[in-house]
């Protein structure tokens, strides 16, 4: 079995020392790092508290050798789908390049362009950098757990202005958001 703990962590943004501490009893970091490359036994005990630390189910944390990588196999160009020279390894939502942590929205309703059942992956991105995320989608945190989500279309100071997707809403202002969560990719079952 292939442990998974490394991608979970750096998934959520936290460092060995951020999950040693999280565990409970609190661990160190070396004890951490050793689980993620197997050095150290990955008990079932283990990944109780690491799973715990991390906020996911144990079972998260591993996965079969056995599990073939997806594979990029074709692609659609002008003149319809061509196979490749040679087949490469497809880039997970979890392996995409950032420096913010990704979150996923899901969408139960209707909203603009987004059909029940489509997962949307955002990267958290600080509020001071606001201005690469204008016109692209976007969740911001509000106050009281609440959301906003739409169209970033404005940035004033603390100030962030959102256009919700529907038609004829109107505009939602956040004031000082702890992060905006800046849409990298729509998954969507067909």
């Amino acid at each position: 079995m292939i442990n998974r703990i490394r991608n979970i962590r750096k998934q959520k943004g936290m460092t060995l020392a951020d999950l040693a501490e999280a565990c409970d009893p609190p661990t160190t970091p070396q004890t951490v790092g050793r689980l993620e490359t197997g050095m150290r036994n990955l008990s079932l005990k283990w990944m109780e508290r690491i799973a715990a630390a991390l906020g996911v189910e144990p079972e998260m944390l591993v996965r079969s050798e056995r599990a073939a990588h997806p594979q990029v196999v074709a692609r659609l160009g002008p003149s319809g789908p061509e196979g490749l020279e040679e087949t490469r390894d497809a880039i997970l939502a979890t392996d995409l390049g950032g420096d913010g942590a990704l979150v996923v929205m899901t969408v139960d309703y209707p909203h603009g362009e987004y059909r029940p059942g489509d997962l949307l992956w955002l990267r958290q991105l600080d509020p001071a950098d606001a201005a690469r995320a204008v016109n692209r989608d976007v969740l911001v945190p509000r106050k009281g757990g609440r959301f906003a989500f739409g169209r970033l279309i404005d940035r004033q100071g603390k100030l962030v202005g959102v256009l919700p997707p529907g038609h004829g809403e109107k505009q939602q202002v956040v004031e000082n958001p702890a992060w905006i969560g800046v849409a990298e990719m729509l998954v969507r079952r067909l």
